[in-house]
Protein backbone atom coordinates (compact mmCIF):
# COMPACT_ATOMS: atom_id res chain seq x y z
CA UNK A 1 0.00 0.00 0.00
CA UNK A 2 1.30 3.15 -1.12
CA UNK A 3 0.67 6.03 1.80
CA UNK A 4 1.41 9.85 1.33
CA UNK A 5 3.71 10.01 4.37
CA UNK A 6 6.26 12.88 3.18
CA UNK A 7 3.31 15.15 3.11
CA UNK A 8 2.98 14.21 6.82
CA UNK A 9 6.61 14.28 8.00
CA UNK A 10 7.28 10.73 7.61
CA UNK A 11 9.80 8.53 5.29
CA UNK A 12 10.08 5.73 3.56
CA UNK A 13 11.13 2.29 5.64
CA UNK A 14 15.04 2.20 5.51
CA UNK A 15 17.97 0.09 6.79
CA UNK A 16 18.95 1.54 9.78
CA UNK A 17 22.97 1.96 8.31
CA UNK A 18 21.11 4.34 4.89
CA UNK A 19 22.48 7.66 5.57
CA UNK A 20 19.91 9.87 4.67
CA UNK A 21 20.72 12.79 1.92
CA UNK A 22 19.96 16.23 2.66
CA UNK A 23 16.48 16.58 0.37
CA UNK A 24 15.08 13.55 2.17
CA UNK A 25 15.72 14.82 5.83
CA UNK A 26 12.04 15.67 7.48
CA UNK A 27 12.27 18.72 9.47
CA UNK A 28 11.92 18.41 13.37
CA UNK A 29 8.88 20.37 13.86
CA UNK A 30 7.32 17.67 10.96
CA UNK A 31 8.20 14.54 12.94
CA UNK A 32 5.87 12.48 14.58
CA UNK A 33 6.52 11.95 18.04
CA UNK A 34 6.18 8.31 19.36
CA UNK A 35 6.20 6.71 23.10
CA UNK A 36 7.45 3.66 23.94
CA UNK A 37 6.45 2.11 26.99
CA UNK A 38 8.99 1.16 29.16
CA UNK A 39 10.83 -2.17 30.61
CA UNK A 40 11.69 -3.02 33.74
CA UNK A 41 14.53 -4.57 35.34
CA UNK A 42 13.40 -3.99 39.16
CA UNK A 43 15.70 -3.61 41.73
CA UNK A 44 18.05 -6.09 42.88
CA UNK A 45 20.72 -6.23 45.69
CA UNK A 46 22.77 -8.52 43.65
CA UNK A 47 23.35 -6.63 40.66
CA UNK A 48 26.44 -5.31 40.11
CA UNK A 49 25.88 -2.02 38.19
CA UNK A 50 22.80 -0.05 39.55
CA UNK A 51 22.76 -2.06 42.63
CA UNK A 52 19.16 -1.97 44.37
CA UNK A 53 18.31 0.40 41.55
CA UNK A 54 15.16 0.23 39.22
CA UNK A 55 16.09 0.21 35.75
CA UNK A 56 13.51 1.50 32.54
CA UNK A 57 14.39 0.58 29.18
CA UNK A 58 13.53 0.29 25.69
CA UNK A 59 14.76 -2.50 23.08
CA UNK A 60 16.75 -0.93 20.49
CA UNK A 61 15.08 -2.88 17.58
CA UNK A 62 12.17 -1.54 18.32
CA UNK A 63 12.98 1.88 18.40
CA UNK A 64 15.01 1.89 15.17
CA UNK A 65 11.79 0.03 13.45
CA UNK A 66 10.00 3.00 13.97
CA UNK A 67 12.51 6.22 13.07
CA UNK A 68 13.22 3.87 10.00
CA UNK A 69 10.12 5.72 9.08
CA UNK A 70 11.30 9.23 10.54
CA UNK A 71 9.90 9.01 13.89
CA UNK A 72 10.97 10.34 16.77
CA UNK A 73 11.07 7.80 19.43
CA UNK A 74 10.66 9.25 23.49
CA UNK A 75 10.00 6.24 26.10
CA UNK A 76 7.42 7.21 28.32
CA UNK A 77 8.69 5.96 32.02
CA UNK A 78 7.01 5.18 34.78
CA UNK A 79 5.98 8.45 36.64
CA UNK A 80 5.91 6.93 40.30
CA UNK A 81 7.66 5.18 42.50
CA UNK A 82 9.42 5.31 45.86
CA UNK A 83 12.10 8.13 43.77
CA UNK A 84 9.50 9.75 42.25
CA UNK A 85 9.42 13.59 42.43
CA UNK A 86 7.22 16.48 40.21
CA UNK A 87 4.36 16.53 38.80
CA UNK A 88 4.56 14.89 35.35
CA UNK A 89 1.94 12.36 34.87
CA UNK A 90 1.04 9.52 31.70
CA UNK A 91 -1.57 11.82 30.80
CA UNK A 92 0.99 14.65 29.59
CA UNK A 93 2.58 12.51 27.53
CA UNK A 94 -0.47 11.24 26.02
CA UNK A 95 -1.31 15.04 25.11
CA UNK A 96 2.29 15.70 24.42
CA UNK A 97 3.04 12.72 22.01
CA UNK A 98 1.15 11.23 18.83
CA UNK A 99 0.70 8.10 19.76
CA UNK A 100 2.44 4.88 21.59
CA UNK A 101 3.68 1.62 21.10
CA UNK A 102 3.15 -0.90 23.83
CA UNK A 103 6.66 -2.86 24.08
CA UNK A 104 6.88 -6.47 24.62
CA UNK A 105 8.81 -8.18 27.46
CA UNK A 106 7.59 -9.51 30.47
CA UNK A 107 4.51 -12.18 31.03
CA UNK A 108 1.33 -10.25 32.06
CA UNK A 109 0.12 -11.71 36.08
CA UNK A 110 -2.90 -13.49 35.59
CA UNK A 111 -4.02 -11.75 38.41
CA UNK A 112 -4.90 -8.19 35.82
CA UNK A 113 -7.15 -10.53 34.36
CA UNK A 114 -8.68 -12.42 37.45
CA UNK A 115 -7.00 -15.34 37.80
CA UNK A 116 -4.37 -16.86 40.13
CA UNK A 117 -0.86 -17.79 38.62
CA UNK A 118 -1.02 -22.15 37.98
CA UNK A 119 2.66 -21.73 38.14
CA UNK A 120 5.43 -19.47 39.95
CA UNK A 121 7.36 -19.57 36.62
CA UNK A 122 3.79 -17.49 35.20
CA UNK A 123 3.61 -15.09 37.43
CA UNK A 124 4.37 -12.63 35.40
CA UNK A 125 4.97 -8.74 36.33
CA UNK A 126 2.61 -6.89 38.26
CA UNK A 127 4.09 -3.84 38.88
CA UNK A 128 4.47 -3.24 34.73
CA UNK A 129 0.98 -4.89 34.34
CA UNK A 130 -0.11 -1.77 36.15
CA UNK A 131 1.82 1.19 34.72
CA UNK A 132 0.85 -0.38 31.16
CA UNK A 133 -2.60 -0.62 31.65
CA UNK A 134 -2.79 2.91 32.90
CA UNK A 135 -0.27 3.75 29.79
CA UNK A 136 -3.08 2.53 27.81
CA UNK A 137 -5.78 4.21 29.85
CA UNK A 138 -3.97 7.86 28.93
CA UNK A 139 -3.75 7.78 25.59
CA UNK A 140 -6.64 5.98 24.70
CA UNK A 141 -8.75 8.79 27.00
CA UNK A 142 -6.36 11.49 24.56
CA UNK A 143 -7.69 9.50 21.64
CA UNK A 144 -4.37 9.13 20.68
CA UNK A 145 -3.26 5.56 18.45
CA UNK A 146 -1.51 3.11 20.44
CA UNK A 147 0.12 -0.13 18.47
CA UNK A 148 0.99 -3.34 20.64
CA UNK A 149 3.39 -5.71 20.11
CA UNK A 150 3.84 -9.62 21.48
CA UNK A 151 3.11 -8.65 25.25
CA UNK A 152 1.53 -5.19 24.37
CA UNK A 153 -1.04 -7.27 22.58
CA UNK A 154 -1.78 -9.09 25.20
CA UNK A 155 -2.04 -6.35 27.81
CA UNK A 156 -3.89 -4.29 25.43
CA UNK A 157 -6.35 -7.75 25.41
CA UNK A 158 -6.07 -7.66 29.32
CA UNK A 159 -6.83 -3.92 29.56
CA UNK A 160 -10.13 -3.85 27.57
CA UNK A 161 -12.11 -7.03 29.42
CA UNK A 162 -10.03 -9.65 27.73
CA UNK A 163 -8.15 -13.05 29.22
CA UNK A 164 -5.22 -15.33 28.11
CA UNK A 165 -3.92 -18.54 28.17
CA UNK A 166 -1.56 -18.60 30.81
CA UNK A 167 0.83 -20.99 28.85
CA UNK A 168 -0.42 -21.81 25.39
CA UNK A 169 0.83 -25.33 25.15
CA UNK A 170 -0.39 -26.20 28.72
CA UNK A 171 -4.06 -24.95 28.28
CA UNK A 172 -4.95 -25.22 24.65
CA UNK A 173 -5.62 -28.12 22.63
CA UNK A 174 -2.81 -28.60 20.51
CA UNK A 175 -0.94 -25.31 21.01
CA UNK A 176 2.03 -24.54 19.34
CA UNK A 177 5.37 -24.18 21.48
CA UNK A 178 5.44 -20.66 20.87
CA UNK A 179 8.59 -19.99 22.83
CA UNK A 180 12.10 -21.27 22.09
CA UNK A 181 15.01 -19.73 24.39
CA UNK A 182 17.52 -21.07 22.17
CA UNK A 183 16.42 -19.69 19.13
CA UNK A 184 14.41 -16.86 20.16
CA UNK A 185 13.66 -14.74 17.07
CA UNK A 186 14.37 -17.39 14.94
CA UNK A 187 11.63 -19.68 16.31
CA UNK A 188 8.39 -18.79 13.10
CA UNK A 189 5.02 -20.55 12.55
CA UNK A 190 2.29 -19.52 10.20
CA UNK A 191 -0.36 -17.70 10.44
CA UNK A 192 -3.68 -16.71 8.36
CA UNK A 193 -4.84 -13.55 7.99
CA UNK A 194 -8.78 -12.91 8.19
CA UNK A 195 -10.63 -11.59 4.73
CA UNK A 196 -12.40 -8.56 5.28
CA UNK A 197 -10.03 -7.13 8.33
CA UNK A 198 -7.84 -3.82 7.99
CA UNK A 199 -5.09 -6.49 8.30
CA UNK A 200 -5.98 -8.25 4.99
CA UNK A 201 -6.24 -4.89 2.94
CA UNK A 202 -3.03 -4.26 4.30
CA UNK A 203 -2.00 -7.33 2.96
CA UNK A 204 -4.00 -7.95 -0.09
CA UNK A 205 -1.96 -10.73 -2.39
CA UNK A 206 -1.07 -12.62 1.23
CA UNK A 207 -3.13 -14.64 3.05
CA UNK A 208 -1.00 -16.99 4.55
CA UNK A 209 2.51 -15.72 6.05
CA UNK A 210 5.54 -16.36 8.56
CA UNK A 211 6.14 -14.63 11.29
CA UNK A 212 8.60 -15.36 14.59
CA UNK A 213 6.85 -16.35 17.55
CA UNK A 214 8.51 -15.52 21.09
CA UNK A 215 5.19 -15.95 23.76
CA UNK A 216 4.29 -18.65 25.46
CA UNK A 217 1.08 -16.60 26.77
CA UNK A 218 -2.38 -15.63 24.36
CA UNK A 219 -5.36 -13.96 23.57
CA UNK A 220 -8.23 -16.92 25.05
CA UNK A 221 -10.74 -14.62 25.21
CA UNK A 222 -10.73 -11.48 23.21
CA UNK A 223 -11.85 -8.55 24.11
CA UNK A 224 -15.29 -6.64 23.63
CA UNK A 225 -15.10 -4.39 20.66
CA UNK A 226 -12.17 -5.60 19.55
CA UNK A 227 -11.54 -8.22 16.14
CA UNK A 228 -9.24 -10.86 15.39
CA UNK A 229 -7.23 -10.37 12.45
CA UNK A 230 -4.93 -13.17 12.26
CA UNK A 231 -4.71 -16.93 13.58
CA UNK A 232 -1.46 -19.10 13.80
CA UNK A 233 -1.47 -22.01 12.43
CA UNK A 234 -2.60 -24.80 12.76
CA UNK A 235 -3.55 -24.57 16.75
CA UNK A 236 -5.73 -21.11 16.08
CA UNK A 237 -4.09 -18.53 18.84
CA UNK A 238 -4.66 -15.05 17.92
CA UNK A 239 -1.76 -13.48 16.48
CA UNK A 240 -3.28 -10.11 15.86
CA UNK A 241 -6.06 -7.58 16.84
CA UNK A 242 -7.93 -4.17 16.02
CA UNK A 243 -10.39 -2.38 18.17
CA UNK A 244 -13.43 -1.45 15.68
CA UNK A 245 -13.56 2.01 14.52
CA UNK A 246 -17.31 2.98 14.47
CA UNK A 247 -18.56 5.60 16.89
CA UNK A 248 -15.27 7.18 16.60
CA UNK A 249 -12.98 5.58 18.30
CA UNK A 250 -9.29 5.92 18.27
CA UNK A 251 -6.77 3.58 16.57
CA UNK A 252 -5.80 0.62 18.46
CA UNK A 253 -4.30 -2.77 16.56
CA UNK A 254 -1.48 -5.07 17.72
CA UNK A 255 0.42 -8.09 16.84
CA UNK A 256 1.73 -11.08 18.68
CA UNK A 257 4.91 -11.32 16.47
CA UNK A 258 7.61 -8.85 16.22
CA UNK A 259 7.71 -6.76 13.35
CA UNK A 260 10.53 -4.86 14.32
CA UNK A 261 12.52 -8.31 14.00
CA UNK A 262 12.03 -8.48 10.27
CA UNK A 263 15.26 -8.59 8.53
CA UNK A 264 15.08 -5.83 5.67
CA UNK A 265 14.28 -6.67 2.48
CA UNK A 266 14.11 -10.34 3.51
CA UNK A 267 10.98 -12.32 1.89
CA UNK A 268 11.35 -15.17 4.53
CA UNK A 269 8.82 -13.89 6.78
CA UNK A 270 6.08 -11.13 6.50
CA UNK A 271 7.54 -7.68 5.42
CA UNK A 272 6.85 -5.15 8.41
CA UNK A 273 6.30 -2.25 6.73
CA UNK A 274 2.86 -2.05 5.83
CA UNK A 275 2.02 -2.98 9.67
CA UNK A 276 4.35 0.40 10.73
CA UNK A 277 3.11 2.32 7.83
CA UNK A 278 -0.50 1.86 9.03
CA UNK A 279 0.14 2.99 12.74
CA UNK A 280 2.05 6.20 11.58
CA UNK A 281 -0.84 7.06 8.88
CA UNK A 282 -3.20 6.63 11.86
CA UNK A 283 -0.79 9.06 14.14
CA UNK A 284 -0.48 11.47 11.35
CA UNK A 285 -4.12 11.82 10.81
CA UNK A 286 -4.82 12.10 14.44
CA UNK A 287 -2.71 14.70 14.39
CA UNK A 288 -4.17 17.09 12.23
CA UNK A 289 -7.69 15.78 12.59
CA UNK A 290 -7.69 14.58 16.45
CA UNK A 291 -10.60 12.74 18.09
CA UNK A 292 -11.93 13.46 21.14
CA UNK A 293 -11.94 11.06 23.93
CA UNK A 294 -15.20 8.63 24.70
CA UNK A 295 -15.90 9.79 28.23
CA UNK A 296 -18.06 6.50 28.17
CA UNK A 297 -15.02 4.66 27.96
CA UNK A 298 -13.33 6.51 30.90
CA UNK A 299 -12.90 4.11 33.81
CA UNK A 300 -13.49 0.98 31.38
CA UNK A 301 -10.19 0.25 31.40
CA UNK A 302 -9.64 -2.66 33.59
CA UNK A 303 -9.18 -1.58 37.64
CA UNK A 304 -9.01 1.95 36.83
CA UNK A 305 -5.10 1.55 36.40
CA UNK A 306 -4.20 5.24 36.92
CA UNK A 307 -5.24 4.98 40.37
CA UNK A 308 -4.16 1.35 41.02
CA UNK A 309 -0.56 2.23 39.82
CA UNK A 310 0.08 5.30 42.29
CA UNK A 311 -1.13 3.47 44.76
CA UNK A 312 0.93 -0.03 44.37
CA UNK A 313 4.15 1.94 43.81
CA UNK A 314 4.10 4.44 46.65
CA UNK A 315 3.25 1.55 48.99
CA UNK A 316 6.71 0.15 47.97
Amino acid sequence: MDFPLRSLGLGPSRPAHTVDSPAMTQPVSARLKIGLSACFSHADPARSLFTNKTLQYVEQSIAHWLMSAGAMVVMVPCPTGETARGDTKLSHYAEWLDGVVMHGGADVWPGSYGEVPLKDAWIGDQIRDLYDLALVEAFEQAGKPIFGVCRGLQLINVAFGGTLYQDIEAQHAGGLRHRDPVTYDQNFHQIEIVDGTRLSKLYPDVRNARVNSIHHQGVKDIAPGFDIEAWSLPDRVPEAIRRRGDRGRSYIAATQWHPEFHKYGSTETVDDTPILHDFLWACATAKVAPRSSLRSNTGKIRDRAARMLRRALLRR
